[in-house]
């Protein structure tokens, strides 16, 4: 096993808006040199839908473990972070 820590990027995510009714939060993520805006439906089948496709698979699945975690805590114009084991 290698003593080597295994690679690690900070993503950060901002909170823009927040519909309760509706069960949508949307917002801001970016990590390493990427950003995107993504709409979080937590009511309907639990979508994530990532905005614009450039680099969108790198954190898709973080992204989505992170806003199931952490949905009912975020709220509009928070700045939130987590790191993910992958270098961006």
């Amino acid at each position: 096993m290698s003593s080597r820590s295994l690679p690690e990027t900070t993503a950060y995510v901002r909170v823009t808006s927040q519909s309760w009714p509706q069960g949508i939060l949307e917002g801001e993520v970016s990590a390493g040199e990427f950003e995107w805006r993504f709409q979080w439906r937590f009511r309907r089948n639990k979508t994530l839908i990532i905005q614009p496709s450039q680099g969108r698979a790198l954190i898709h699945e973080p992204l989505g473990r992170f806003l199931e975690k952490s949905d009912y805590k975020l709220e509009p114009g928070g700045d939130y972070s987590f790191t993910i084991r992958a270098k961006f």
